[in-house]
Formats: structure tokens, C-alpha cells, sequence
């Protein structure tokens, strides 16, 4: 069995369509520069209102990756 170590960074991503959407665009603008990213945990949650509906989505991920 291989044993890893695991480093994590926290990020916030933001979408005007979904919660869903904000994790991918987080994930998505670091996997241009973090590498073997493996698991992501939600840690907040966040949103703007106009005109009484919801404009966007903000939401904080803590991601791990492992280390070379």
C-alpha cells in the first residue's frame, strides 16, 4: 500500500448559475498551476442578492493534493 501526504490550500469560486458551478470554476483556475489535486471539501458557502433573487454563488473549498 503506497502512503501519500497531503497538502491543502483553501479557495473561493463564484458562478451566477449553481453552487456546483462555483466548486468547478475554483477547481478548474487552479488545476492551471496546482498539481495532483485529489479531493475537495465545501467549507462555506455564500451568496449576493439583487433585486430580491440570488445574482451569484460564492463558495470556499479547502482542496488536498499530494505532494511529489
Amino acid at each position: 500500500m503506497t502512503h501519500h501526504t497531503y497538502k491543502h490550500i483553501e479557495l473561493t469560486g463564484s458562478s451566477e448559475k449553481s453552487m456546483e458551478d462555483a466548486v468547478q470554476n475554483a477547481i478548474g483556475k487552479a488545476a492551471e498551476s496546482v498539481k495532483n489535486m485529489r479531493w475537495f471539501e465545501m467549507v462555506d458557502t455564500r451568496g449576493h442578492i439583487e433585486d430580491g433573487r440570488v445574482a451569484h454563488w460564492q463558495v470556499t473549498v479547502k482542496v488536498g493534493f499530494t505532494l511529489e
